[in-house]
């Protein structure tokens, strides 16, 4: 498919590509998901060792993620109007260097709070700036393929807690945990590079473009033509002669006319300028959808189980006699069991078959959950940019909530066990609002004004006539329901 040019960098594609440089911005974004949130959820291998070095509890050591979390999702709506503001290529290189600044400052913290402010704040901004915009624009490159793309490039987490886990675990056993975060933060560098590889992309449908172009070559040849019949050098008086003399115009045509068709073709071109509004950088009217309300309140709920496994899993282990290093691979075991969920209990054993089964059931959610806001049952592609944005913000409340949650129930009951049985529940209410979305946007509630409208219209005349006051009123109702201006 042939590509056109018409700005530094960016793809206008005639229709949605499900390629291209689509699959460069996948790889890019799989390598994003590894140092993101595959380095967020092997944060657990840190857990204890941080609890012993600051004498801290499992509720004040999990705010450091907790606040991670809800840093990354509450300032969604901010990626969203600096990626339309200034593009999606700047916006990630930023949150590379933001990620990894924080996460080198991490290594050198004096107290928890330090790891509050450079982990949590200063990483959860750069976390939300690279991975939002780039899991939008790969969205945008791909229509047919999207959801299965997005989800074989969102595995990037999964082989990164695979990988991570044990290595950081035999890491941190020789060199400590500072030496640790200060490689990860250097490793989380590489988010710049995945960001220069973005390229925006533009879809014009191909009349349009045939049209954009032909108003462009009128364009030039009507300030061509002008500019070679300004001036002339028979004038007498003044050295110059206007080219609007009856002798200058082609075909003998009065000057005036000549004028008046030269305006005439260069005003559809001047028109199209004037009435191309912007969109806005941040469209809030998808809250009055109520399928996204519903979407958002199972991404709200289901919040709670997404981080809160991953970061008590080891603790728990522990807790139950298992080695260090093996616990590690319980991280390894659910990320590998991940892989294939989004593709398509009391000993060591029990608990990998437990970390197999929540990770191929935690695949299905976590690999489509953001794409599928791109769905006409939600909000559709064209606002999926601020559909994204809101519903992430909308996350944040149990993204701040989810870890600490988690550790005081453990600190209350002694029982890691609880942790997640939270989880178990955020995620069972957020099954019920994900259920409800296709009802909503099906309108059950509206079904019944269209079929009053439909009997409206097939009444005979004469009767509308005797009840007109009535029919107006109603009709009103069907035009305002249609989309049709009253």
């Amino acid at each position: 498919m042939a590509v056109i040019r018409n700005c530094p960098g960016a793809n206008v594609y005639t229709e949605v590509p499900d390629g291209g440089w689509g699959w460069v911005v996948a790889v890019a974004f799989f390598f994003v998901e590894v140092f993101t949130y595959g380095v967020i959820k092997s944060f657990g291998v840190f857990f204890k060792d941080l609890m012993v070095y600051f004498g801290e509890s499992n509720s004040r050591i999990s705010w450091i993620i907790s606040i991670c979390v809800f840093v990354l999702t509450f300032t969604a709506p901010l990626s969203t109007v600096l990626s339309n503001r200034f593009g999606h290529r700047p916006v990630v290189m930023l949150g590379g260097f933001l990620i990894s600044l924080g996460m080198i400052t991490a290594s050198f913290a004096r107290n928890v709070v330090d790891m509050y402010l450079t982990i949590g704040v200063v990483s959860g901004l750069g976390y939300c700036l690279s991975f939002l915009p780039t899991v939008t624009i790969l969205s945008q490159y791909f229509e047919k393929r999207r959801s299965l793309v997005t989800a074989i490039a969102s595995t990037g987490e999964c082989f990164a807690v695979f990988a991570f886990a044990p290595a950081i675990t035999a890491l941190n056993n020789q060199v400590g945990w500072r030496f640790c975060l200060l490689m990860v933060g250097a490793l989380q560098l590489n988010i710049v590079v995945c960001g220069a590889l973005l390229r925006p992309i533009l879809i014009k449908p191909p009349e349009e473009a045939k049209e954009s172009s032909k108003s462009q070559n009128l364009e030039s040849s009507y300030m061509l033509e002008n500019e070679q019949t300004l001036t002339s050098l028979d004038s007498i008086d003044s050295g110059v002669e206007v080219s609007t003399s009856p002798k200058n115009v082609a075909g003998g045509g009065t000057p005036e006319k000549r004028t008046d068709v030269v305006l005439e073709k260069r005003k559809p071109a001047e028109q199209l300028d004037v009435e191309e509004k912007a969109p806005p950088l941040l469209d809030f009217s998808v809250l009055r959808n109520p399928s996204f309300i519903c979407y958002a309140l199972f991404g709200l709920f289901a919040t709670l189980g997404f981080f809160a496994p991953s970061l008590y899993i080891i603790p728990l282990c522990l807790s139950l006699g298992i080695g260090k290093d093996l616990s590690a691979y319980m991280l390894s075991s659910m990320a590998i069991a991940e892989v294939f969920g989004r593709i398509g209990a009391g000993n060591f054993w029990g608990l990998v078959v437990c970390s197999v089964f929540f990770g191929c059931m935690l695949g299905t959610v976590t690999g489509t959950h953001i794409p599928l806001v791109a769905e006409e049952d939600i909000v559709g592609i064209e606002k999926m940019s601020s559909g994204v944005g809101v519903y992430v913000f909308i996350q944040s409340i149990a993204g701040l909530a989810g870890p600490p949650l988690g550790g005081v129930l453990v600190d209350w009951s002694q029982n890691y066990g609880s942790a997640f049985y939270s989880c178990a529940a955020g995620m069972a209410v957020g099954a019920f609002f994900l259920a409800l979305v296709r009802p909503c946007k099906m309108g059950l509630c509206r079904k019944k004004e269209d079929l009053r409208c439909q009997n409206i219209q097939e009444m005979p005349e004469d009767f509308l006539e005797m009840d007109m006051a009535r029919g107006e009123g109603l009709g009103k109702s069907c035009q305002s329901l249609s989309g049709t201006p009253s």
